[in-house]
């Protein structure tokens, strides 16, 4: 019997109505999200945190090579400052040009320009006030404007502590202005990465003032003396806690305790990987930072000698492991900052092989940009140099110079796997995964 239109669409909506609720009941809410949702990166982070722990486990800490800059804080003089620079730079150094390079804040460095080293210049200020009335500020016609733009922190600069600049009363803009105030910002951002970030070696120079500029009316610096220089670690030590830092002792005490040799030196405890000691490895040292002295150990104003002095030939107790030469006790970090010159590249290549921390430069600002040069930074990347520093290290910086000139990793990473000491599983791409 045929059935009428009616009865046609009143059996197709009971059949419409019966499909619904069957298929309501076959598929839960948690069975549908899985259907429709495409699938989470988690299986994949699971996967790429999984085969970063394993690598952290193998790796030491110098198996890795990063990009650092050079004078990390350093802000070029002010337009009205250039016209007094090169009289108060005469008898420094004429090349003033060199000077005219200016780096991003600290966090921005760490956070946008993959710069995983760091180097501060430092000024004893016991009294405070000693460098709050730069000399070229004073004798540069600057407008009411420019003051309040450059105008040093007031506050901070009459307050003792180390004081970070370039050059006393004639080079002195900065990112910041104290020890305690870098670090704390390197400290805030380390933090904000939460332990996951390839540990940071930063190096500090101590400086005295320029007779040339104390001639014209420049402060003279105070000396650097045992007493000041345990300021600094003091200082370091307010800003990071024991377990933030790697420290000389903790680099003897672990390979005293895998070879069971309590005399060791410090440079036969950085020597001594094959037999557990050397460099802590990556997953011990993740989140941390560690102090180089960048100051040369035969420099006639000696800073190595009293920081080593009172039976600290090895740096027992201190915080900054200081530029050594191979053969003596406290050779652990050597800076080699020419990696050019004649068997340069070669040398650094067999300092690393040997387990010693290296930094050396890719560049040397300005006039390698002019020339258009880029040898240095090749030979500086394939010398194996755990700490390749650079004024440029980001696109777009040397452009003012009519130039393209960068200096980063190939591949554009924070870290990579060593060139000459890095076994050969060493897979860049989990050294640090931190979505820069």
């Amino acid at each position: 019997m045929a059935l009428t239109l009616r009865e046609i669409v009143l059996c197709a909506i009971l059949i419409f109505v019966i499909g619904v609720s069957v298929l309501n009941q076959t598929l839960s809410p948690t069975s549908i999200s899985q259907i429709v949702q495409p699938s989470t990166p988690h299986d994949q982070t699971s996967s790429s945190s999984s085969s970063s722990s394993n690598q952290d486990k193998n790796l030491r800490l110098n198996n890795l090579q990063i990009i650092g800059t050079h004078n990390s804080y350093h802000r070029e003089v002010s337009l009205s400052e250039r016209a007094i620079f090169p009289s108060l730079m005469a008898s420094v150094d004429p090349r003033v040009e060199d000077y005219f390079y200016s780096h991003a804040s600290v966090t921005d460095q760490l956070e946008h320009q993959s710069v995983r080293s760091l180097e501060f210049d430092l000024y004893v200020d016991t009294k405070g006030s000693l460098y709050a009335d730069p000399l070229i500020r004073r004798l540069a016609n600057m407008s009411e404007s420019d003051k309040l733009h450059y105008a040093l922190p007031h506050r901070t600069m009459q307050k003792p502590g180390t004081k970070v600049l370039h050059i006393a009363d004639a080079d002195v803009g900065t990112i910041c202005h104290t020890l305690v105030d870098c670090l704390t910002e390197v400290k805030t951002w380390s933090r904000s990465k939460k332990g996951q970030h390839v540990p940071i070696p930063i190096l500090l120079e101590f400086k005295m003032t320029e007779t040339g500029v104390i001639d014209q009316g420049g402060v003279r610096a105070e000396e650097w003396t045992v007493e000041t220089l345990d300021i600094v670690d003091a200082e370091i030590r307010s800003v990071f806690d024991d377990d933030e830092l790697i420290t000389p002792d903790q680099i003897r005490k672990q390979a005293q305790e895998a070879t069971g040799k309590q005399d060791l030196t410090l440079e036969q405890a950085i020597l001594s990987s094959a037999d557990g000691g050397g460099w802590p490895t990556l997953s011990s040292s993740r989140g941390k930072v560690f102090f180089v002295m960048d100051n040369e150990p035969t420099h006639p104003i000696q800073i190595r000698e009293p920081y080593r002095s009172g039976g600290r030939g090895n740096l027992e107790g201190r915080v900054i492991f200081t530029n050594s030469l191979p053969g003596e006790p406290d050779a652990a970090f050597i800076k080699r900052n020419d990696p050019l010159t004649g068997d340069n590249k070669r040398e650094i290549q067999d300092l690393v092989a040997k387990g010693y921390f290296i930094r050396s430069r890719a560049d040397e600002p300005i006039q390698m940009l002019l020339r258009n040069e880029t040898d240095m930074r090749e030979a500086a990347l394939a010398s194996g140099a755990h700490v390749v520093s650079t004024d440029w290290p980001a696109v777009g910086m040397s452009a003012r110079y009519s130039s393209d000139y960068v200096a980063k990793l190939p591949g554009g990473g924070t870290a990579r796997c060593n060139p000459v000491n890095a076994p050969t599983a060493c897979n860049d791409a989990v050294l640090e995964d931190l979505h820069i």
